[in-house]
């Protein structure tokens, strides 16, 4: 079987970087060895290598899927140069207890922080979106919204997921997709002042806080 091609290293990252850095990452390479700008010759395979790392990993549904099979890949690797027959990993409920405790409610807290504030924030620029003090503060908004959302990501990779909260887990993988989109969204409608973009960034948000809702009531079911 051919081995996992590695993304991250392809981009020159951290498996754990957040998706703003996989997007700097890309242009960085893609200037370096652009052949306007390379002055050795063109790395054809070089540059084949940085666009299929970024069509994985610059999507971040492709990006959850290649992280699950590079890491069932890794794990059995481990394994078997053990003599060790590979076996799924069984959870306990110590696993679960330390995964709601280090990963979900933190997290469950930061979703809330940026989300919740949107309607207020929204509310008082209504008064006039045109005031530069005012927008000041919205975009003060979601620039800490960002920050928590890339605190958030990181906090959501750095232990495995129980098997038995999948369910969670993907509900949580799909609110902050959608928290990332809204907060896009937002950041165009503060540099045009296109209300589409204000909608779209509204709507974005309203889908994320669905998904929490969904990922609360499977934790509840667990107990």
């Amino acid at each position: 079987m051919a081995a996992t091609p590695n993304y991250y290293q392809a981009l020159e990252i951290s498996s754990r970087a957040t998706h703003q850095e996989i997007k700097d990452a890309y242009r960085r390479l893609a200037k370096r060895f652009h052949p306007d700008i390379c002055d050795k010759e063109v790395n054809k395979e070089r540059i084949v290598e940085i666009n299929q790392a970024y069509e994985i990993l610059g999507d971040r549904h492709q990006r959850q899927q290649y992280d699950l099979s590079r890491d069932a890949a890794n794990y059995r690797g481990i394994r078997s140069a053990q003599g060790v027959t590979v076996k799924p990993r069984r959870t306990t409920e110590t696993d679960l207890d330390l995964w709601l405790q280090k990963i979900y409610r933190p997290l469950h807290r930061t979703i809330n922080s940026i989300i919740q504030p949107l309607d207020s924030q929204i509310e008082d620029l209504s008064a006039d979106p045109f005031d530069d003090e005012l927008m000041g503060d919205f975009q003060a908004y979601l620039e800490e919204c960002q920050a928590d959302l890339e605190l958030a990501q990181k906090l959501f990779q750095s232990l495995p997921n129980p098997s038995n909260v999948a369910r969670v887990a993907q509900s949580l993988y799909y609110c902050l997709n959608h928290v990332g989109d809204g907060l896009e969204q937002l950041t165009w409608f503060t540099l045009n002042y296109s209300e589409d973009y204000l909608h779209t960034g509204q709507e974005m948000f309203r889908r994320a806080d669905q998904f929490s809702w969904e990922a609360q009531q499977a934790i509840a079911q667990l107990h």
